[in-house]
C-alpha cells in the first residue's frame, strides 16, 4: 500500500520539490543497503538501540551518580522547587566558590520526578528513562539524517520527503549502536546529555518545519524559527552544549535553504563584489532568520550568565593538567592531542574509560614526543575534508561535508578549552552530539566507496560487521557500568597511570570491608599522584582503624599541608591525635576543620568525644548539641548526650534529651535503648520495659539489650523474666561484661526463695 502511494506521487515530484535540490545526485543510488519504509526503519533503529543498552536497566548508582543523585538535596520533596534554578547540577549554590557552574535545572528536575515516583533512590527507574531517551533520540536521527543526507524537500501537501532512506537508516544505526554512548545511557548522570540531545534534535527539526513551501513560493514560518530558539534554550537548560544548535541551524539555513557557496561568498566579500546581494545572502530572509537566531542565543547566554554569576568554575590541575601549563605551546599541543583522541574514540571506540584525568594521558612537553603524529594525522584529515567542503565543484559534496564537519565540531566547542577551562581531559559523554557529524561523514564515505566498488555487497557486509561489533561492544560496556566494581576494574587496563582509577577501586574495596586490598590501591594512587589528598585521607582513615596511628598521622598531616582547607583531613587528623592522647593538637585540628567547613556535624561530634575524654562535660554537651542542630538525625551525638547526662546523674535532663531525640528519629533502636536505661533508673519500669522490648524487636541479636532488660526485671522483681533475658544475653555474648555476675546473683536469690518456700 505504501509503495502504491509513493508511485502515485512520483509524477508530481517536479512541482512538489524545492528547486534547490532537483538536479542533485541521490546519495542512495549506488549504496547496497536495506531499503525500508520510514516507520520500519524507525522500528529497527529503536529495537537495536534498545538491545545495545537493555542490560544496564538494573544497574546500581555508580561513580558520579552518588553526588548528582544520592547526595543531591534538590531531589528531595522537602527542597523547594525554586532552589533548582539557583543550584548547579550537583546541588551546590551557583554563587558558591566550589560550584562547577554546571547549570542543568531541567535534568535535575527529571531526577527529582524519578525519585518521587520511585519513592526513594531505586536506580531501575532512572536507568529505564535513560534507555528510553536514547531509543527516542536514535529514532529521531532517522529523520535528521534524511534531511542532512538527502536534503530538505516537501510534497505539494507540505509533507517532508525522505530522499535518502537507505543512507539515513545506516547513519541512524551507526549512531544508535556507537559504544562511546554507553556512558550517557548506562551512567545515570548521562541523562543531561540525552535530554540535551533530544531538545537539540527537536530544535533542528522545528527549524526545518519553518520551510514548508506554500504555493506562493519561498515563504518561511517565523513561529517555527522562534520555537526552534526556545527548544535550543530548553536543550541548554539540560546541558550547556544545547546552545550550539542555534549555530548549526544557521549553517543549515545557509547551505541547504539558501545554497550558499561559502568560498565564493568569502571571495566576493574580500573583493567587495557588487553582485553580493544576488549571491543568496539576502534571499529568502536568511539575514532576518540569522538575526533571530543570534538574538535568541545572546539573550539565553546573558540570562544564564546572570544566574550563574561572573566567576568561572574552580578546577584543579589534576582535572585538566594541560590548561595549567605555563607554556602556550604546551597547552596548544595537548589540546590538539586531546582532540585527536576524541576523534579516535569515534573511529575506534574500543578503549573506553569512566575517567581520563590524573595522569591517564601524560602531557606532551616537546615536539620529539611520538604522539605528535596523532595531531598531524588529525589535522591532515580535517584540512583535507575542509578543502573538499569549500572547494569541491560538486555542490552536493560541499553541502554534506560541511554539515558533517559542522555537526562534528560545533557541538564539541564548549568542551574544547578554547573559550574557558573545562574540568576534564577527555569525557566520552561530551561526544554524544558530535558523533552525529561522524555518522554523516562515515555514511558519505561509504556511499563514495560503494560508487567505486565493483562488489558492493562485500562492502555492505563489512559495514554490517562493524555495526555488529559495535552492538557487542555496547552490550559488554553497558554491563561494566552496572556496578562500580566492574566499572572501576575495567579502567585499570585502559588507564593504568590514572591515580583516580586506583583510588576508586580502593574505595570500592574499602566499602566492602576488604581493607587490605584497598590499602594496596590507595598506596598506588598516592604513588602515581603524590599530591592526591583524597587518597591520603582515605588511606589514613584505614590505617587509623587498624591502629597504625603513626603512618596515619603522617599521611593526614601531609594532606592538610598540600591542601590547607581540606576539612575532612583535618577532622581525621584530630581523631588520630586524640587516639595518640595529644589532646591539645586534636582540639586545634577539629577547630581548623570547622573553620574551613562551618556546617560540619561529624566534626562537632568528634570534638564532643574529645571533651568527654577530658571530663569537660559542658563543652562536650555543647559540641554534641551543635552536631544535632546541624544534622537532627545524628544518632551518635544524641546517644552520647543521653549517656553523658545519665552517667553524671542528670536523669531528668537525660530523659528530656532522649524523648527529643526519639521524636526526630523514632525508629532508632539505640536511642530507645539509652532512654530505656534512663527510665529504668528513674523507676519508670513500665515505660522502660516497653522501650527495651521495642529496641529488641528492631535488633534482636544485641546482647546488651537483653542484659539491661534483665537488670530492669531484676530490679522490678520479675525474676523469671529477668532469668530468661540474662540467659538470652549470655547465649548471644557469653563474655558480656557484668551479665554473668548479675545472672549468678539472680540464681542464688532464686535458690534462696525456693529453700524458703520449701
Amino acid at each position: 500500500q505504501i509503495c502504491n502511494q509513493h508511485n502515485a506521487e512520483a509524477p508530481n515530484l517536479e512541482q512538489a520539490f524545492h528547486r534547490m535540490a532537483q538536479t542533485e545526485p541521490n546519495l542512495d543510488h549506488d549504496v547496497s543497503w536495506f531499503l525500508l519504509p520510514s516507520y520500519w526503519s524507525k522500528m529497527v533503529v529503536a529495537l537495536i538501540s534498545f538491545l545495545c543498552f537493555a542490560n544496564s536497566y538494573d544497574g546500581d548508582f555508580v561513580f558520579d551518580d552518588s553526588e548528582a543523585i544520592i547526595n543531591n538535596k534538590d531531589l528531595r520533596a522537602e527542597t523547594p522547587l525554586g532552589d533548582l534554578w539557583h543550584h548547579d547540577f550537583w546541588g551546590s549554590k551557583l554563587s558558591s566558590n566550589t560550584s562547577h557552574k554546571s547549570y542543568r535545572p531541567l535534568t535535575v528536575l527529571t531526577f527529582r520526578i524519578n525519585y518521587l515516583f520511585a519513592g526513594g533512590f531505586y536506580p531501575v527507574g532512572f536507568h529505564v528513562i535513560n534507555i528510553i531517551l536514547h531509543c527516542t533520540i536514535s529514532v529521531l536521527m532517522v529523520d535528521v539524517f534524511s534531511i542532512l543526507l538527502g536534503g530538505l524537500q516537501f510534497s505539494n501537501k507540505g509533507r517532508r520527503l525522505n530522499l535518502a532512506p537507505k543512507t539515513s537508516l545506516l547513519a541512524a544505526l551507526l549512531f544508535a549502536v556507537h559504544p562511546v554512548h554507553t556512558e550517557c545511557v548506562a551512567g545515570i548522570v548521562g541523562r543531561a546529555d540525552l535530554l540535551c540531545a533530544l531538545f537539540f534534535l527537536l530544535s533542528f527539526l522545528g527549524y526545518c518545519k519553518a520551510f514548508r513551501e506554500n504555493k506562493e513560493g519561498h515563504n518561511f514560518s517565523i513561529f517555527w524559527v522562534l520555537v526552534s530558539v526556545i527548544l535550543g534554550a530548553v536543550a541548554m537548560l539540560c546541558k550547556e552544549q544545547g546552545i550550539t544548535i542555534l549555530g548549526l541551524n544557521a549553517v543549515f539555513d545557509a547551505l541547504v535553504i539558501n545554497k550558499l557557496n561559502i568560498l565564493e561568498l568569502v571571495q566576493k566579500l574580500l573583493h567587495k563584489d557588487k553582485s553580493l546581494e544576488n549571491s543568496g545572502l539576502l534571499r529568502k530572509g536568511l539575514l532576518f532568520r540569522i538575526t533571530l537566531l543570534m538574538s535568541g542565543g545572546a539573550t539565553i547566554l546573558y540570562i544564564r550568565w546572570r544566574i550563574m554569576g561572573t566567576g568561572p568554575p574552580a578546577f584543579t590541575e589534576v582535572d585538566n593538567p594541560a590548561s595549567f601549563a605555563d607554556s602556550l605551546f604546551v597547552r596548544a599541543i595537548n589540546y590538539n592531542y586531546y582532540y585527536s583522541l576524541n576523534a579516535w574514540l569515534l573511529l575506534c571506540p574500543w578503549w573506553l574509560c569512566f575517567d581520563w584525568s590524573m595522569g591517564c594521558i601524560p602531557l606532551i612537553k616537546s615536539v620529539s614526543d611520538w604522539r605528535i603524529i596523532a595531531l598531524a594525522a588529525l589535522w591532515f584529515c580535517l584540512i583535507g575534508l575542509i578543502c573538499q567542503a569549500l572547494c569541491s565543484e560538486d555542490s552536493h559534496k560541499r553541502r554534506i561535508l560541511t554539515l558533517g564537519l559542522g555537526f562534528l565540531i560545533i557541538p564539541f566547542l564548549p568542551a574544547s578549552n578554547l573559550f574557558f577551562r573545562v574540568g576534564f581531559v577527555i569525557a566520552e559523554r561530551v561526544i554524544y552530539l558530535p558523533s552525529i557529524g561522524y555518522c554523516i561523514l562515515f555514511t558519505y564515505g561509504f556511499s563514495l566507496l560503494s560508487k567505486q566498488a565493483k562488489k558492493k555487497k562485500i562492502l555492505a557486509v563489512a559495514v554490517l560487521g562493524i555495526l555488529l561489533i559495535n552492538v557487542m561492544r555496547c552490550v559488554l560496556r553497558s554491563s561494566q557500568w552496572r556496578s562500580e566494581e566492574q566499572l572501576f576494574r575495567s579502567a585499570l587496563s585502559v588507564c593504568p597511570l590514572n591515580a583516580k582509577v586506583h583510588y576508586n577501586v580502593g574505595k570500592n574495596l574499602a566499602d566492602k570491608g576488604n581493607q587490605s586490598a584497598a590499602i594496596k590501591y590507595y598506596r598506588e594512587a598516592v604513588r602515581l599522584n603524590p599530591k592526591y589528598v583524597h587518597a591520603m585521607n582515605n588511606l589514613g582513615n584505614i590505617l587509623k582503624e587498624r591502629n597504625e596511628l603513626q603512618e596515619a598521622e603522617e599521611l593526614l598531616s601531609l594532606a592538610v599541608q598540600i591542601q590547607p582547607d581540606f576539612a575532612a583531613a583535618w577532622m581525621n587528623l584530630g581523631i588520630v591525635q586524640n587516639s595518640l592522647r595529644r589532646f591539645e593538637e586534636a582540639e586545634q585540628s577539629y577547630w581548623t576543620a570547622i573553620k574551613h567547613r562551618k556546617k560540619y556535624p561529624d566534626c562537632y561530634y568528634n570534638l564532643g568525644r574529645l571533651y568527654a575524654d577530658l571530663n569537660r562535660h559542658i563543652d562536650a554537651l555543647n559540641a554534641w548539641r551543635n552536631a544535632t542542630v546541624l544534622k537532627p538525625e545524628h544518632s551518635l551525638a544524641w546517644n552520647n548526650m543521653i549517656i553523658l547526662l545519665d552517667n553524671t546523674g542528670n536523669l531528668a535532663q537525660a530523659e528530656a534529651v532522649g524523648r527529643e531525640a526519639l521524636e526526630l528519629i523514632p525508629n532508632d533502636h539505640s536511642l530507645m535503648f539509652s532512654l530505656a536505661n534512663v527510665l529504668g533508673k528513674s523507676q519508670k519500669y513500665k515505660e522502660s520495659e516497653a522501650l527495651f522490648l521495642k529496641a529488641i524487636k528492631a535488633n534482636p541479636n544485641a546482647a546488651s539489650y537483653h542484659g539491661n532488660l534483665a537488670v530492669l526485671y531484676h530490679r522490678w522483681g520479675n525474676l523469671d523474666l529477668a532469668k530468661k533475658h540474662y540467659e538470652l544475653s549470655l547465649k548471644l555474648d557469653p563474655m558480656a561484661p557484668g551479665t554473668k555476675e548479675n545472672y549468678n546473683l539472680l540464681r542464688r536469690k532464686l535458690e534462696q526463695l525456693q529453700k524458703k518456700s520449701g
